[in-house]
């Protein structure tokens, strides 16, 4: 048994293992001048405070290398329950060979957990292979991305650190259940990709916030968490009569944090403004003082001073960079519980319904 199952799977496998061991030489050749030119740059930043500046040159100028390596690791573990899971059992099930292997004293169980076993691992081994290279590679880049691409971004996390090999143990394993049920390949293969890519939204955006009870904290406006402040004028071309201000998904002291929401609140602790939407502050002069048109860019640090003096601050709630790894684990182990759960089904239902 298995060495009918490598013979199965040789194609597919010698396949991936080549665009492995290209990711793996390009991620080689590329890896330490990243990093070399990342550290140069941190030194130099530091010593005359422009490190915000050197990160969004230093992003922008390896941008598409760094979505290009982390969509490599979302899309492989979907296609991984694609071409590897859905059509495992499907294609014996269409031909009836199946049938011929159980005829020959190979029981139900050992058929199937050869299978499961031998392709199961190799999926798992080459997402988590595919996911620790492009994490050492991308390290420079993750320290210098923006807050919507930071590590701890549902975008970047799932292409990160052991996370892929519980994607693709799930995947491989979800694709099986489906061909079993389904018994045709291409409606399994149409059913498990959208079952995982459903699974995939709904883990970001309904469970991993909630895997750790999330910090929320208040904070001065600064120009780390204010992404701008623009006038309110009356119409027909009067003077500015309000300000508002609209903050980005930042923590001031928590840089890479995940914001999983952020307002402003007003003296009373009134909340005045949620996330995108921006907060009107009418007691600010916006005639004359720091927070007058006439002020421009240099009048942007005493502006916010002045309406920290006020009492206005940013109420966020976040989970911080420090919980990637503990996610990352837990993440891992969800999966992997949902993997087991699949392969108990599978194992029931070639038992009792397959035949």
């Amino acid at each position: 048994m298995i060495w009918l199952t490598w013979r199965q799977l040789r194609g597919s496998a010698a396949m991936l293992a080549t665009v492995l061991v290209v990711l793996a030489a390009v991620l080689a050749l590329t890896g330490p001048d990243l990093a070399s030119g990342y550290s140069a740059g941190i030194t130099s930043c530091v010593q005359d405070d422009t490190c915000g500046r050197f990160f969004d040159r230093f992003f922008g100028a390896h941008d598409s290398p760094f979505m290009a390596a982390s969509l490599i690791v979302l899309l492989l573990p979907a296609l991984i329950g694609l071409f590897w899971g859905a059509p495992m059992i499907t294609r014996e099930l269409e031909a009836d060979t199946h049938l011929l292997v159980w005829n020959q004293s190979v029981t139900r169980g050992r058929w199937l957990a050869v299978k499961l076993g031998l392709t199961g691992l190799a999926a798992v081994a080459a997402a988590g292979l595919c996911g620790l290279m492009v994490t050492w590679w991308s390290d420079p880049l993750d320290k210098s991305a923006p807050e919507d691409l930071a590590l701890m971004a549902p975008l970047v996390f799932g292409a990160r650190g052991i996370a892929p090999m519980g994607y693709a143990a799930f995947a491989f394993v979800l694709g099986v259940s489906v061909g079993m049920l389904v018994r045709r390949t291409l409606p399994a293969m149409a059913l498990t990709l959208a079952a995982f890519v459903a699974i995939q939204l709904a883990m970001p955006m309904l469970v991993r916030p909630h895997l750790m009870p999330p910090v929320t904290g208040t904070f001065e406006l600064v120009q780390a968490n204010v992404d701008g402040i623009s006038i309110d004028r009356e119409e027909g071309g009067g003077e500015g009569e309000s300000m508002t201000i609209r903050l980005r998904p930042a923590v001031p002291g928590h840089a890479g944090a995940w914001v999983l929401s952020t307002g402003i609140l007003d003296p009373s602790g009134r909340t005045i403004a949620e996330n995108d939407a921006p907060g009107a502050i009418k007691e600010v002069s916006t005639t004359s003082g720091p927070c007058a048109p006439t002020a421009g860019a240099s009048g942007f640090g005493t502006c916010i001073a002045e309406v920290n003096r006020l009492g206005y601050r940013q109420q966020a709630t976040y989970q911080p960079l420090e919980r990637f790894w503990p996610f990352q684990w837990i993440e891992t182990g969800i999966y992997a519980l949902l993997t087991a759960g699949l392969t108990w089904f599978c194992f029931w239902w070639i038992r009792r319904r397959l035949s």
